[in-house]
């Protein structure tokens, strides 16, 4: 075949056809004539044209068509659809234009066929074509597959949307085979309302609703247990008639799904009887929808919670559509599975929009990244996205994945496409992505810009010589780009996260440098004299401000988040762009974050200025430049750094592993540097290598290890745990220390939330017999995580050493 051209197409469907087949049909007329300007004709009467003819239907309603021939290859397949698949035919035509067949089992398949073909087609102004020839025949490899967007502030732009911009994403998010769309009541654990919001939340939900109908696909709600006591009549009176306004006014509910905290708090026994009553009101109003719950705890108490939650699916309701597996469901899914009965189906809600503290954190994060991107940048993932799916996909019946807006826009993309085949390349996605939604023509400059993108966060950044390359890479498309790819929202937000790596990276190498400079200058203390190096050490420090590199990268970056902003509502910054938090989404106010340790720095440096006299002074500034010294023989390591990390046992391993259920990991306790001023004085600063540290969930052990050590000589342990952030769930911790298989160095170490705790212990000169040490750090009860931060290995000194 040497192509198809389409401009002066038809497009043939049947009579009296009517909503999600006939709007499938709109679907693919639209989207062309959006991209080339091209209005294709519709017709319902069959007769070989001079012109190419698209036939679009199901085989059911095409079969209406008075007089349509049909090809054998055609006909043959259809004993092949199977429900939401669809057959794609190229037919040469002997005499007459090429015909290409869109035959869907359902009106389902008519839509997810349409937008196989739209990602196939070759675009250009006034024109488009098919350059192969077509012969598929598929269908979705999961039953569900799908989406959250939620229309809260919480979001980093959705709040910003308008209901004509909702049912773009909902289109686009179909014709990468998505059936699902999941939303939010009004009323979550977030204001009611926002500065940015367009529409009231409950008349937005229910126009999004309305579109997600209107495109025949199925919507869900992520309705959390905001009431305070759910024995008490008038708050259960109030609950429900909040629901049954909702379930009155929306067109059509597939599920509810009811979490079991993150928000929530409720027991299963009290869980599952209220449920029960919500489900039985859900169904007045829709009756084949189900409500499923998800064991999600955020307490530490978790087995207990568990077995609760066991024992009532285990009576096996019939209200209970399904179980979820998302964020804090503290058992593995392959677990989860054996444990659920199996009448019911399990659906995933993973978390493919943060960073860091979450479900799915990025495998060894450079610092220097969850320092400034933080836990919910753009964050395009496509080859860790692909294999989290895998990996987990035979436990389940797919996903209606969590986010909280278009960070993830790419990651969104990846997993509809994984949902429907798990074989597919994710460079196929992507350049069916690029092209069809950014620029056809660069649809392959793109999608590996996208795969760069992804490899800029492997590694320590240090060392990562392709980040400036990825740059390069991008700046040349941004260059050549004409103006509807360079008012793309998702050209601009991979464009901004290139500059923005590479900005960090030149900030690394600077500010690291300043530190090592700052600390020469108090080296030379007893010299310059202590005020005068304090001095000399501040003003070298200052100049990451005063004198700062890379500036026209900034500004670009800076450019691209107001852009962004008008073109999407992507809300970058707090003050311009009324994001509501850093933390949720507005990684441009933290692009000059501090990527050395100049806080703990200037709190000693501060310290060391209110000691009384020049010699206390002295002793104080040798301290703190030897805070980590070991002394000869001995050893350190940061736990957070790519190489003390090396030091701790892998556990299962990232790749069995993902959600570090039993593999520990490197986390971020962010938290410490927002500490008050006064309390970062009272520990004495906070450095770097206590907001990185080792972590480990549940009864996962971090167990350190040691070899080539000297037999003789006596060896004591000093150890840092970092407590979880305070707040209103009870996040202390208990720990013990052992050292080899038997020798409990530490009973129970109490890590206070929003704290640091020291412990020195001995280790017995019996555990390093043969030259090895295992240290094994275990959570005995308490929050469910556990932090290590620090590890010091001392020899003991002889007094002729001394």
């Amino acid at each position: 075949m040497k192509g198809i051209d389409f401009t002066g197409a038809l497009v043939l469907s049947a009579p009296e056809v009517c909503g999600p087949e006939t709007k499938a049909v709109d679907v693919l007329i639209e989207e062309i004539a959006d991209r080339t300007g091209v209005v294709l004709e519709r017709t319902q009467v069959y007769a070989r044209r001079p012109v190419p003819v698209i036939v679009a239907g199901t085989a059911e309603s095409l079969r209406r068509i008075s007089g349509l021939e049909w090809p054998e290859a055609v006909t043959g397949g259809l004993a092949e659809l199977k429900p939401e698949g669809y057959m794609l035919r190229t037919e040469e035509c002997e005499g007459a234009a090429p015909v290409v067949w869109i035959v869907g089992a359902d009106a389902r398949g008519v839509l997810y066929g349409a937008g196989k073909l739209l990602r196939l087609l070759r675009w250009g102004a006034g024109s488009c074509r098919l350059e192969q020839p077509l012969h598929t025949i598929t269908a979705p490899h999961s039953p569900i597959r799908g989406h959250q967007l939620g229309y809260r502030p919480k979001n980093n732009a959705l709040d910003a949307w308008s209901p004509e911009q909702f049912d773009r994403y909902i289109r686009e998010l179909a014709l990468f085979g998505a059936n699902s769309v999941e939303i939010l009541p009004p009323r979550t654990d977030d204001h009611p309302t926002g500065p940015l919001m367009k529409v009231e939340p409950l008349e937005m939900m229910v126009r999004i609703a309305e579109s997600i109908d209107s495109y025949g696909l199925d919507t869900w709600i992520w309705y959390p247990n905001m009431g305070d006591d759910y024995d008490d009549p008038v708050t259960i009176a109030a609950e429900l008639a909040e629901r049954e306004d909702i379930f009155r006014k929306l067109p059509r509910i597939r599920a509810l799904f009811v979490p079991g905290s993150d928000p929530g708090k409720m027991e299963p026994d009290p869980l599952f009887v209220w449920t029960e009553r919500v489900a039985r009101l859900l169904k007045q109003y829709h009756p084949e929808a189900t409500i499923w719950l998800s064991p999600q705890i955020m307490r530490h108490d978790s087995a207990a919670w568990m077995e609760a939650f066991y024992r009532q699916v285990d009576r096996e309701p019939d209200w209970l559509g399904g179980i979820v597996f998302g964020p804090h469901v503290d058992v593995p899914l392959p677990e989860l599975r054996r444990r659920i009965p199996a009448r019911y189906p399990i659906r995933r809600y993973e978390d493919i929009t943060h960073n860091y503290h979450c479900q799915y954190p990025v495998a060894d994060w450079d610092m220097a990244y969850a320092l400034t991107l933080g836990r919910e940048s753009c964050n395009p993932r496509p080859v860790a996205q692909k294999h989290i799916h895998n990996v987990l996909a035979p436990y389940a019946d797919g996903t209606i994945a969590y986010s909280e807006g278009i960070n993830d826009d790419v990651n969104k993309f990846v997993w509809s496409d994984q949902e429907w085949d798990p074989a597919t390349p994710v460079v196929q996605t992507l350049r069916e992505y690029a092209g069809l939604f950014i620029d056809d023509k660069r649809a392959e400059a793109v999608a590996q810009g996208l795969l760069a993108l992804e490899r800029n966060w492997e590694g320590p950044l240090a060392v990562n010589d392709g980040v400036e390359v990825t740059l390069q890479q991008w700046k040349r498309m941004e260059a050549d780009a004409p103006p509807r790819m360079r008012g793309s929202y998702r050209f601009q937000m991979h464009l901004l996260r290139a500059y923005f790596d590479a900005y960090t990276k030149r900030r690394l190498a600077y500010e690291t440098e300043l530190e090592y400079k700052a600390r020469e200058a108090l080296q030379m203390a007893p010299v310059s004299g202590s005020l005068a190096a304090l001095e000399r050490a501040g003003h070298i420090l200052g100049q990451a401000r005063t004198e700062p590199v890379a500036a026209p990268y900034k500004e670009r970056c800076e450019q691209l988040a107001d852009e962004l902003f008008a073109n999407i509502g992507y809300q970058l910054t707090v003050t311009r762009h009324f994001a509501r938090s850093q933390g949720r989404g507005a990684f441009m106010d933290a692009i000059d974050a501090p990527l050395n340790d100049i806080r703990w720095l200037r709190t000693q440096c501060e310290l060391i200025r209110e000691a009384e006299d020049e010699g206390e002074r002295l002793a104080l500034i040798e301290r703190a430049l030897n805070r980590t010294d070991p002394g000869p023989g001995g050893f350190y390591d940061n736990l957070g750094s790519c190489r003390g990390f090396r030091r701790v046992d892998p556990g299962a391993g990232w790749q069995a592993d993902p959600g570090y259920l039993a593999t520990p990991r490197i986390a971020y306790a962010m938290h410490m540097l927002s500490m008050s001023p006064e309390r970062q004085k009272e520990l004495g600063g906070i450095p770097l290598s206590w907001v990185a540290h080792a972590n480990a969930m549940l009864d996962t052990p971090i167990v350190v290890r040691y070899d080539s050590l000297d037999p003789q000589t006596k060896y004591k342990v000093k150890a840092v745990f970092v407590g979880e952030t305070s707040g209103r769930t009870p996040r202390d911790c208990w720990a013990s220390l052992t050292a080899g298989d038997s020798f409990v160095l530490d009973e129970e170490v109490h890590i206070a939330a929003g704290g640091v705790t020291i412990r020195e212990c001995a280790v017995p000169p019996e555990a390093v017999q043969d030259g090895r040490l295992s240290l094994t750090f275990r959570r005995t009860r308490g929050f469910k995580r556990l932090n290590v931060a620090e590890v010091w290995l001392l020899p003991e000194r002889n007094r002729s050493e001394i």
